[in-house]
């Protein structure tokens, strides 16, 4: 199973932040390649050094599936229509609008 730090409450990657049934992504964030439920929990237990993916590097596996562990592209992830293209589990749409905290937009 792939390490998810930060202040996770669940098997699924859900958070103290972000914890609706549909919150069940982590991301490995760019600055220190560990994954993260959310920004905060990287801000609160973090590298301290936040930087985003660039585009360039968007084929590389940085989104994690917390339902079934499937590591997915940041490509795979943005086209997934927010499930997983796995397993179909259902992803929060809200996500989107926190993009530009993790990716180059």
């Amino acid at each position: 199973m792939i390490e998810v730090k930060g202040s996770v409450i669940d098997k699924q990657t859900r958070c103290v932040h972000y914890h609706s049934e549909r919150d069940v992504i982590a991301i490995k964030f760019y600055c220190c390649q560990t994954y993260f439920p959310c920004v905060y929990c990287h801000e609160e237990h973090g590298c301290g050094k936040h930087a985003v993916w660039p585009k360039e590097r968007f084929y590389e596996k940085a989104v994690l599936c917390g339902v079934c562990q499937t590591e997915l592209t940041i490509e795979q992830y943005m086209t997934s229509n927010y499930h997983c293209p796995h397993c179909n589990a259902a992803f929060n749409p809200g996500c989107q609008l926190h993009a530009h905290y993790y990716f180059e937009v």
